[in-house]
């Protein structure tokens, strides 16, 4: 009976405070309806001049091509590749297409030509990948010249083409939109931030008042005060975490793919791990301003080296090692698998288990460190 009147007490705190409902009730919204939008990491506007040598019609198809590219912005032709370089270096352009003369003839003749593409790899991912779409728009020209021949290009053209006769096949996310990547990693950002940051505020602000202190002398058990702290949050989190799926289904059209129940048992156990660390956190510090540093310090870092963003193989071995202790590294991994790929429980079993331990380790740490006077 006691737990229920300290969990009542913590939600009538939670709606006399002028802030905390509007951060509850915007923060979901955002995340969900403004994020996806803004966290894109798809390559687009690419700024592409030419440098025309040959300007003949088959050059032209090529750059009309380019212009007609939803990738790609036209930022004209240059009239030599030193032009077309000083634009790379002014920042006004990002690749320069450099056609040779005698373009079209080699084509037709079946000659090797060569065509260059030049890109500014200061951003290594834009310059990679801007120079791999315009690869693929000449193949494509190749592909429709070679149409032209009733018998496909001359031997020669053929045997130096761009072409391959490979296909491709996209699997769980057909249209490569990043969207259905990012959506279901962002629940984890509201659920870390939610049931991690806010308990934590709320005990170092009753701390700072004074009033934990009447609670310190009374005769409630460490564990009842702890859950009635924690649990509120809890349920308001699986809450937003319901508006967050309606949320993908109405305003993107993503559902889940899987069993929704194992959506919110990883909820469940990585709102036990960040409200248990958050207490953590609170018990070690005297005011709020030291328990938002160190919240903010360790939510960053466990949230960059998570694979949130970036492939975590793609990391030194050093860094790839913290991904072991890291739980939304196994969070933002299992619900990408029951979220987008419609996996059971056995494909995600490693991580549950993984989830379940640190969430378990944390939260015997919070109630052992948590400092009651009787």
């Amino acid at each position: 009976m006691t737990i229920r009147y300290l969990i009542q007490k913590e939600f009538l705190q939670i709606r006399r405070n002028s802030f905390m409902p509007k951060i509850i009730f915007i923060f979901p919204i955002v995340i969900m309806c403004v994020m996806p939008w803004v966290m894109n990491q798809e390559v687009k506007n690419i700024v592409v001049d030419v440098v025309d040598n040959d300007r003949s019609v088959r050059s032209q198809q090529l750059v009309h091509r380019i212009e007609s590219s939803p990738y790609f912005i036209f930022g004209g032709q240059q009239p030599t590749y030193a032009a077309a370089l000083k634009e790379i270096e002014q920042s006004r352009a990002d690749i320069v297409l450099v056609i040779p003369q005698n373009y079209s003839r080699d084509l037709a003749t079946g000659q090797p030509t060569q065509v260059l593409i030049a890109a500014n790899a200061v951003n290594g991912t834009k310059g990679s990948i801007g120079s791999s779409y315009l690869t693929q728009i000449i193949s494509g020209e190749w592909r429709m010249y070679s149409l032209e021949f009733p018998t496909g290009l001359p031997s020669r053209a053929v045997a130096n083409s761009p072409l391959s006769t490979l296909n491709s096949k996209l699997l769980y996310n057909k249209y490569q939109s990043y969207k259905v990547f990012m959506i279901p990693a962002l629940m984890g950002i509201l659920m870390m931030m939610l049931c991690g940051f806010l308990p934590a505020l709320n005990i170092v602000g009753e701390k700072e008042t004074g009033t934990i202190e009447q609670i310190n002398v009374t005769p409630v058990s460490k564990w009842a005060f702890i859950l009635a702290k924690l649990i509120p949050y809890w349920i308001i989190g699986m809450l937003v975490l319901t508006v967050c799926i309606l949320l993908s289904w109405a305003v993107y059209g993503i559902t889940c793919q899987g069993p929704l129940v194992l959506v919110y048992l990883l909820a469940v156990l990585l709102a036990l791990f960040f409200s248990s660390l958050g207490l953590i956190i609170s018990n070690y510090s005297d005011n709020m301003q030291q328990a938002m540093l160190v919240m903010w310090f360790f939510v960053v870092c466990l949230m960059l080296l998570s694979g949130l963003f970036t492939p975590t193989r793609s990391m030194p071995s050093w860094a790839y090692a913290t991904t072991y202790i890291n739980p939304m590294h196994y969070f933002i991994d299992a619900i990408r698998t029951v979220f987008v790929r419609g996996g059971g429980f056995l494909s995600i079993a490693h991580q549950v288990f993984a989830l379940f331990t640190l969430a378990s380790v944390t939260a015997v740490w919070a109630v052992l460190s948590y400092k009651k006077n009787h």
